[in-house]
């Protein structure tokens, strides 16, 4: 979720501070973009997973404190809700064998985190959405203790006004209303990190913007919401509306949302972090001694603390990141779209074919969004939220087509060629892209297995919703920790 603060509140000096330091941060940054000073020569890939707790009834597990606790690893870290937590894994290069330890160590890693939070009671569990979860789960007090989530809560409803609704319409329909930002915790993610250059900046995003929505089809795998069953990635508009700041009077005016898509295709990195400061209020107005400028004229690299912490707190699909390692600048493409889960090959396999087709996307010589509308990709992104790997997806040259074909037919050729460029050893590509191949030729993906196994043990036990969400929850887990890939798990 990003840098730590402490609680407490804010004046109107404090405002007024933040914007004038935020904007010298922004001419700061464009300065060094013009001096040409990020490191890019070896370029780093990274992964982070965000995980539930359960206890051993399937439900969720408010402990994070005490399974971190046990867990004592640096890599896992708090999340929102008291019944998450993330794994950050170290960054590596694709090449040389990069794929196949980042497979390793997330697998290592978890299976010994998930033998330490067997001592406290918990179990990890690697989905979208978590099935078993109620409304009376996400409240205020499942917040975690992290004083960074009070203030955000706090921000955010200050700048709503009122409470929350959400309304997500689906194959069933949920209504609700909360009175914190405790239902975004409901929705965990894998996040791919991916460093470019300032000039390779904007073709990366706007390649990851046009295949946002086949990734999503692809790996759908949060069909369920409070007992309901809604879009097969409900986390999408899930996590559209729970950190919305707007009023139904600015969203009829246009404000944008802080969870966002975006608008149109961009020419320099630069756009994005421009775009952030010139139309998002800040959320967590809070300014360091640092002037950039001086730092610059040091000889030093400034940390750009208040762009970084507003950055953090607009929610991009595909956000821009500014980092400093080891005295160092960077810049990354950081992919937000995917669900976690079901397996950890699973996952592999969507990073896989997402460096892969990215890289192809972004050195075409003819770029894909110079022939597809931004409005289509947008649309390509909630077509592959609602629908998954049924969706009828638009791509330049063929129209409308169903996902499965068109990552057979164009971009699994792609994720090929992509991943020899950027030297991904044969065995490591033809063994994960072969789970995406099957995962097509199946039709079946994280969010397919989970309703046709619930609609299953409904009319097999003749049960209630919950009991078969708990009872298909325990199945899951047993094949999430098989490591077999979703479209290979059995339905009796």
């Amino acid at each position: 979720m990003g840098q730590e603060v402490e609680r407490r509140t804010f004046s109107r000096e404090d405002r007024t501070r933040y914007r004038h330091k935020v904007r010298r941060c922004l001419d700061a940054f464009a300065r060094m973009l013009q001096e040409a000073r990020f490191d890019f020569e070896r370029p780093m890939t990274g992964l982070e997973i965000e995980l539930n707790l359960v206890n051993n009834q399937t439900e969720p597990a408010m402990r994070n404190e005490e399974v971190l606790s046990a867990i004592a690893d640096p890599d896992f870290v708090t999340e929102l809700g008291q019944f998450n937590i993330e794994i950050n894994v170290q960054p590596r290069e694709l090449s040389g064998g990069g794929i196949t330890a980042f497979e390793k160590q997330v697998r290592d890693s978890l299976n010994a985190a998930e033998h330490k939070a067997r001592t406290k009671g918990a179990h990890m569990v690697t989905v979208g959405i978590l099935p078993t979860l109620r409304a009376t789960d996400l409240t205020h007090d499942s917040l975690s203790a992290n004083p960074r989530y009070a203030l955000l809560n706090d921000q955010i409803f200050r700048a709503r006004g009122e409470d929350m609704h959400i309304s997500i319409e689906g194959t069933e329909r949920l209504e609700v209303t909360c009175d914190s930002i405790a239902p975004e915790a409901a929705c965990t993610s894998t996040q791919l990190h991916l460093q470019v250059s300032p000039a390779q900046f904007s073709a990366y995003w706007n390649a990851a913007q046009a295949i946002a929505g086949v990734q999503l089809a692809l790996a759908a795998n949060s069909p369920f919401l409070f007992g309901q069953h809604l879009w097969q990635e409900t986390r999408v508009p899930l996590f559209e509306q729970a950190t919305d700041t707007r009023s139904d009077e600015l969203k009829a005016q246009g404000v944008r949302p802080r969870v966002w898509f975006g608008e149109r295709w961009i020419t320099s990195v630069f756009d994005l972090f421009e775009e952030n400061v010139r139309l998002y209020p800040a959320l967590l107005p809070i300014v360091d001694e640092e002037d950039p400028f001086e730092e610059l004229e040091a000889g030093n690299i400034p940390s750009l603390g208040e762009m970084r912490l507003h950055n953090g707190t607009i929610y991009r699909w595909n956000r821009p990141v500014y980092d400093v390692v080891d005295g160092t600048p960077h810049l990354r493409v950081e992919n937000r779209v995917l669900p976690a889960g079901p397996t950890v090959a699973d996952t592999l396999a969507n990073a896989a074919f997402y460096f892969g087709v990215v890289r192809m996307l972004a050195e075409a010589e003819r770029p894909i969004w110079s022939q597809m509308s931004f409005s289509a990709a947008e649309e390509n992104f909630h077509l592959g939220a609602r629908n998954g790997i049924d969706a009828q997806l638009y791509w330049p040259g063929v129209g409308f087509v169903p996902a499965a074909e068109l990552v057979l037919r164009r971009l699994l050729p792609m994720a090929h060629e992509g991943l020899d460029r950027w030297g991904v050893h044969p065995d490591e590509r033809d063994r994960l892209l072969g789970i995406i191949q099957d995962r097509c030729l199946t039709g079946r993906n994280g969010a397919t297995w989970q309703v046709s196994e619930v609609a299953r043990i409904e009319e097999r036990d003749n049960t209630d919703r919950y009991t078969a969400l708990r009872t298909m929850l325990n199945l899951y887990i047993t094949n999430m920790h098989s490591n077999t890939p979703v479209h290979s798990w059995p339905i009796d």
